[in-house]
């Protein structure tokens, strides 16, 4: 079983296209995978090890990302705000993605444990 997983929280109220959903989430991966890095190695090192377990989740609006956000920063497990710069489908300074993690299972779900999985 994973001890470690990374969550990718998307925006649903954006209707992204797919590839530009792909993107997102990619950058938000990325970008939360380098700050856990920095911040904590050891969960970055044992979530590399394990296989990279993600997820993606989704919530309907940015006030709800952003409450994830804050949830995220109090429990002191890494995370990164995506902001799209607006060069395609959205309007620059957009918010689209929340990466959580990587960081131990049972500290993610206390911030994304109720959330339903994207296209679920």
């Amino acid at each position: 079983m994973f001890e470690y997983k990374q969550v990718l929280v998307v925006r649903s109220d954006l209707n992204m296209s797919p590839g530009k959903l792909a993107v997102q989430v990619a950058h938000g991966s990325v970008s939360a995978s380098e700050k856990a890095r920095d911040m904590k190695k050891d969960w970055f090192e044992k979530w590399m090890k394990e296989g990279q377990k993600k997820v993606v989740v989704k919530v309907p609006s940015e006030e709800e990302l952003r409450k994830l956000e804050r949830t995220a920063e109090e429990l002191k497990i890494p995370n990164k705000l995506i902001k799209d710069a607006g060069l395609t489908e959205l309007p620059k300074g957009t918010y689209t993605v929340l990466g959580i993690g990587p960081a131990p299972r049972g500290k993610v779900d206390k911030v994304t444990g109720d959330l339903k999985l994207l296209g679920g």
